[in-house]
């Protein structure tokens, strides 16, 4: 599916949606300030974070903590202050102090005693900064809201420097709020251009907050390989704001951690969050009943670093920190990965207010610090290069930014505890052009994919410590769809497994799918990853995503219908061809093709992946795009009726099934598994008169059906063979049965159609059902599924 129609809304409609009727909060009288130059200068060079991650921008302390030093970048700044608060809202500043500029590294400095500190503040550090530069010059006589300095909004390179507006560091480990929230709905506070470009958001701004290095535990991490995982996605918040069973912090992380267990229990190996980086959805909690300014998804990103603190029951400054790694060690404990979501190709200051105007930009942190070093720009430097139809572009390729994100990726893997992340739009990072243009190359190895490969110490192939990374391997525009053309050991969401067994379950006659196009994705699609020395688990197998409908509503819907009233929409965009059928209405062969479904996920070679209840048959009631729905109709719903029970059970039993089963988890492409009919000596493909399926059978898309047997002996397995049916014919096909191996039979595991179906219809081990051997025949109904075992 093309992801231009996701439609994560750009920073410019979520703050003007409904014309900001809320009253701004008064902010009473300025405190007494004071400037003050560079005390203690200290170059940004040398020291480390807690000795193990290399840089030292941000705000940090120093070992006695009886220091703090304030280093940010800026290449083309002429002055930077920091400004102190008391407190992050609606008061003005207490301190402000000049930063000194380093002409060799960039980066503006200065180290202020703690005792002076608490000298005007008590309790927590809330900070953030101040620039001029060539477009905005500095004069002693500004005053917040003057334009004393304007030159213009933006200049001939790009620069785009405001002193009216307050920013985030980029290097902060916590953010206080986000721009417009409950007590602040007037999202052009934070705004450039000739309407907005004299208010001064120092009051309502977010602020940075300083925090000293925190040693909760996130326990010990899994080493298990990739190929070894079943991964669940899932949004942190919707993974129990509708759990009665939680008792307290729904939809936090608190609240996530008292999930492990049951997800263990399911047999989930590894969870994938979607995006937990400080993200700009407080104006979610404006109207409880309204999508206009929700981000439910979070792929908005305001900070790297920091953990979002709406998540956090605990929002005590360092509380969000603390309670996300203690999230993370309840998963470890329980053997589960815990894997996140990271948007790095764009961030939540979005794009320009209008296409027409190149003045109206958001300053809310990298745009007023640098403009042209964070984010790719068009030729001539006046606006935002747009290859994520969300935004400009972060400038993946300047090697500041790409520190930064690889910084802020080692933070959250050593710090955090986090095992993996996913990059979204991942192709982006491998742009090798900065401003007015976009070209991806793999093998460039100054691309941030290739820097992120090189310095975050990836998971071996057969497990052990590192980070397992995987893209989503296209974006918009330009050469930027890379399916199966990552650098090598990256791992890539497979979009051509998704609809090569969509198109082939829901349009027959409408779209040609061969089984041959079948096997290669059975198989681990050696198309896609074999040629640059890559291995089935590289292939992130999945049927539905995040992105667009659920596994129940991919064989219930038609169409997509996004504009129905709260809580189940309206949201804009969303894919128009989803691949999608509703079986004709029926509800029991919605539910066969649903165990299809999931059944392909666990037969198939590669890493299986399904969303956060997936499990159970959640519906998002045909709506493809609910970015914007923080809503009880989007969080998971517990209250399981028999069929989701049921459900859940074949799930759960499969996914058992696939985990004592080495043979559905092989560490190399199968051998002569090449879809062409030669003799296969691991995996061979039968048509269903039990004969090979040869060149001829497997080119033609005229045939539905399809069979494999894998030879168990040849991964150490408990079963001789695995036997797998597929009838894609909407009437009953009989399979004869192909060789179970000297002195073997064949037994059920499972049969998906409807009159097996109930708790049991994967047969628990031992408990297998006997059916024969060789030529035995077996009738599957129509577009139904079988598992057997030899033994």
């Amino acid at each position: 599916m093309k992801l231009a129609t996701r439609n994560r809304r750009s920073w410019r409609a979520l703050l003007t949606a409904g014309l900001f009727a809320t009253p701004f909060l008064s902010c009473g009288p300025a405190p007494e300030t004071e400037v003050r130059p560079l005390e203690g200068s200290q170059e940004a060079t040398g020291e480390t974070r807690q000795g193990a991650i290399s840089w030292t921008l941000g705000a940090q302390y120093d070992a006695t903590k009886s220091n703090i030093t304030f280093n940010v970048y800026s290449s083309r700044a002429t002055r930077i202050e920091v400004y102190l608060y008391q407190t992050p809202y609606g008061a003005q500043e207490v301190a402000k102090y000049a930063l000194t500029k380093n002409e060799t590294t960039k980066v503006w400095t200065v180290t202020l005693p703690v005792s002076t500190i608490q000298s005007k503040i008590t309790g927590p550090v809330y900070y953030g900064y101040r620039a001029w530069g060539p477009n905005w010059t500095y004069n002693s006589s500004w005053t917040k809201g003057s334009s004393l300095g304007f030159v213009a909004d933006v200049d001939a390179q790009g620069n785009r420097f405001n002193p009216n507006k307050l920013l985030v560091d980029p290097y902060a480990l916590e953010i206080s709020h986000d721009p417009t929230n409950a007590n602040n709905t007037d999202g052009t506070l934070f705004a450039s251009g000739p309407s907005h470009r004299l208010k001064d958001s120092g009051a309502h701004a977010p602020k940075s907050i300083v925090l000293a290095p925190d040693t909760t535990s996130y326990g010990t991490k899994p080493t298990r390989a990739l190929k070894d995982d079943v991964i669940y996605e899932v949004h942190v918040r919707g993974l129990t704001q509708g759990d009665s069973s939680i008792t307290s912090c729904r939809g936090t992380y608190a609240g996530a951690a008292q999930k492990a267990a049951s997800l263990a229990a399911l047999g989930v190996t590894a969870v994938e969050f979607l995006p937990l980086q400080e993200t700009d959805n407080d104006d979610n909690d404006v109207n409880a009943t309204s999508t206009a300014d929700d981000n439910y998804w979070g792929y908005m990103t305001l900070n790297f670093f920091a953990p979002d603190r709406r998540y956090a029951c605990d929002k005590s400054p360092g509380g969000p920190t603390k309670e996300f790694k203690a999230m993370v060690k309840a998963f470890h404990d329980k053997g589960i990965k815990v894997f996140i979501d990271v948007v790095y190709n764009h961030t939540g200051e979005g794009g320009a207010w209008s296409s027409t105007d190149k003045n109206t930009y958001n300053l809310i942190s990298f745009r007023g610090l640098d403009n042209p070093t964070y984010y790719s720009l068009t030729s001539d430097m006046q606006n935002s290069w747009d290859n994520t139809g969300v935004g400009g572009n972060f400038n993946t390729r300047n090697e500041t930014a790409r520190n930064l994100i690889i910084h802020s990726l080692k933070y959250w893997k050593d710090e955090l505890g986090v095992d993996g992340f996913r990059f979204d739009l991942a192709s982006v990072l491998g742009n090798t052009c900065e401003h007015g243009c976009f070209n991806y190359d793999k093998t460039n190895a100054e691309t941030a994919l290739n820097k992120i490969w090189s310095n975050l110490s990836p998971r071996p192939a057969a497990g052990g410590t590192g980070a397992d990374l995987i893209a989503e391997p296209w974006a918009i525009g330009g050469n930027s769809y890379q399916v199966g053309n990552f650098p090598s050991g990256w791992s890539e969401w497979n979009g051509k497994y998704r609809d090569t067994f969509r198109k082939d379950q829901n349009q027959m006659g409408l779209e040609a799918v061969t089984p041959g196009d079948l096997a290669t994705r059975f198989a681990g699609s050696s198309d896609l990853y074999f040629d640059d020395g890559r291995k089935p688990y590289n292939s992130i197998n999945f049927m539905v995503a995040h992105d667009g409908m659920t596994l129940k509503d991919l064989y219930s819907c038609n169409s997509k219908n996004n504009n129905q009233p709260w809580p189940y929409g309206p949201s804009d965009g969303g894919e128009d061809n989803n691949h999608s059928w509703d079986q004709g209405g029926v509800a029991a062969d919605q539910r066969k093709a649903a165990r299809n479904g999931m059944a392909f996920l666990m037969m198939s070679a590669g890493t299986p992946m399904f969303t956060g209840g997936d499990e159970f048959l959640r519906t998002q009631y045909c709506n493809n795009n609910v970015y914007n729905l923080d809503s009880s109709a989007n969080w998971l719903n517990y209250a399981l009726n028999t069929d989701q029970a049921n459900f859940k059970t074949f799930t759960q039993r499969l996914i058992a099934f696939r985990k004592a089963h080495p043979a559905l988890r092989p560490a190399n492409f199968f051998s002569g598994s090449d879809t062409n009919g030669n003799v296969m000596e691991q995996m061979r493909w039968f048509q269903p008169s039990g004969a090979v399926a040869d060149t001829a059978y497997m080119g033609n898309s005229g045939n539905h059906a399809l069979a494999f047997r894998i030879d168990g002996t040849e991964f150490g397995d408990p079963a001789a063979a695995i036997y797998v049916a597929y009838n894609g014919w909407s009437e009953p096909v009989e399979f004869k049965l192909p060789w179970p191996f000297a002195g073997k039979n064949w037994y059920r595991v499972t049969d998906t159609c409807p009159w097996a179906e109930g708790s049991n219809q994967v047969a628990s081990p031992g408990t297998e059902a006997l059916i024969g051997g060789e030529h035995t025949g077996y009738t599957v109904c129509g577009r139904g599924l079988i598992v057997l075992i030899a033994k």
